[in-house]
């Protein structure tokens, strides 16, 4: 047995282990990085990066497809599934790749091979190797989630957007169960390119925004553009020679029934704690067994053990995945001098077309909150810039305080909501009012006039509240 003491043990070298690295090594060179898999991250691996490569794929295809109303056409159109994949993975190498490299510019003595396991409060054990570890961070990610005995029941029928990724060519036909942010991408991007999809969702809820005007618009929109089968719970799946027979009633109570060459399990992800043995940790665990923690320090009870990205599951994105690794490694490092950190303002996107988008606070938030707040409302149906893209569709809402005015979040499905986004997170991080972000300049004609619209409207909302 070989025996290895360090003063911070980081588990998992995704995003957040390898902020978490960063941070601690500030404070001491006693770091050890421990690692079950390949390095490479999730976002570079199988997330962000070939998603987005995928969706560029389907964009190009799109708008190949759909030029007639501007009096382009184009005959003949050719997908070539496998130049495709191709392009993908060999884009998401060269991703992977700058990762790597950050890694190998670590010293060997900080890199540790293999599963951990807590054995007791501060005590790891890595394959034949002890590790005496003065303080922990836990920044193991997470896993696809899929239904119990889906495996054993498909086998190699069944994937997780993790394989998705390393097909050489595009299937014939995928069945997609989960109507969240990965399923909404992959479902659209894969129909896009040609592949026979449709998507189930569990309930009638369709991607993350919580706004009923939206989540009315999205499912309207979902309707009309993908095959899709709502609030059927949990399908029946049996594996079919090569493929997969899927069963569910439908919205009438009328039995259904569907082949495909494969079925994509994208019904969110999970912390990847097992097999960590956290009932040895002596730390304090919630009902579901999961670490109960401070997101503003990452510290687990007063313990001197920390969690951050995904394996907390508090906002499973890259860029706080790697703020909370940077906020654990440095307290962790400076132990037990523990220091809140302030946070971002929360900010998601679905890269969907058209793209969907929580900036702040979302109005599921702020219902809840009880804050006494206003609404301003815009349609992009006869919005200049849209309609003249042919990307005329969708709506947005924008949220402010009644009592002083400052927005505080918003919701968007439409055209470069990703943009759109990133101009309120801004501006609600910075503390503006309504009439701050009207004072602002806009450009003629943007998309950014359609958030014009729905500020107006919610200054004018204001108004009249008072």
């Amino acid at each position: 047995m070989n025996s290895l003491k360090v003063d911070v043990a980081i588990i998992g070298a995704g995003s957040a282990g390898m902020s978490a690295y960063k941070a601690a090594r500030k404070h001491t060179d006693r770091v050890v990085v421990i690692e079950q898999g390949p390095y490479g991250t999730t976002c570079a691996r199988v997330g962000c990066m070939p998603s987005k490569l995928l969706i560029a794929a389907a964009d190009h295809a799109h708008a190949v497809a759909t030029g007639e109303p501007f009096g382009v056409t184009v005959a003949g159109l050719k997908i070539d599934g496998a130049a495709v994949m191709a392009r993908v993975r060999r884009e998401r190498d060269r991703f992977v790749g700058f990762v790597l490299d950050t890694v190998d510019g670590w010293p060997d003595a900080h890199k540790l091979s293999g599963a951990a396991r807590f054995e007791a409060p501060g005590q790891l054990r890595v394959a034949d190797t002890s590790v005496e570890a003065a303080r922990i961070i836990i920044a193991t990610g997470a896993t696809p989630a899929v239904p119990a005995g889906w495996r054993e029941r498909l086998g190699d029928r069944l994937v997780v957007n993790d394989d998705v990724f390393e097909w050489d060519a595009l299937p014939e036909s995928v069945a997609v169960v989960g109507t969240g942010v990965v399923g909404l991408e992959l479902a659209q991007a894969l129909h896009r390119l040609g592949v026979r999809v449709r998507l189930f969702g569990r309930s009638q809820r369709v991607g993350p925004l919580t706004d009923p005007a939206l989540q009315a618009a999205v499912a309207g929109w979902i309707n009309a553009t993908l095959p899709y089968s709502g609030n059927v719970g949990e399908p029946e799946v049996d594996r079919d020679g090569d493929g997969v027979v899927v069963t569910w009633k439908d919205e009438r109570g009328h039995g259904r029934r569907e082949r495909f060459a494969f079925v994509l399990a994208a019904a969110g992800r999970r912390p990847a704690l097992a097999g960590l043995h956290l009932d040895k940790a002596g730390i304090p665990l919630d009902a579901r067994g999961r670490p109960a923690f401070d997101p503003a320090t990452g510290q687990i009870g007063d313990t001197p053990v920390f969690i951050a990205g995904d394996a907390d599951d508090d906002r499973p994105v890259l860029h706080e995945a790697a703020d909370e690794g940077r906020i654990a490694g440095d307290n962790a490092g400076r132990y037990p001098d523990v220091r809140p950190a302030a946070r971002r303002t929360p900010l998601t996107i679905v890269f969907t077309d058209p793209q969907m988008a929580i900036a702040g606070a979302s109005h599921a938030n702020l219902t809840r909150s009880g804050v006494a707040f206003a609404q301003g409302a815009a349609s992009f149906a006869d919005q200049g810039r849209a309609r003249t893209m042919g990307r005329n569709l969708g709506e947005l809402r924008v949220y402010a305080g009644k009592a002083d005015g400052r927005l505080l979040g918003a919701e968007l499905f439409g055209p470069d909501a990703e943009h759109l986004a990133h101009l309120l997170a801004w501006a609600i991080q910075r503390g503006d009012t309504v009439t701050d972000a009207l004072a602002a300049p806009f450009y003629h004609p943007v998309v950014e006039e359609g958030l014009r619209t729905a500020l107006q409207n919610l200054a004018r909302a204001l108004r009249d509240a008072t």
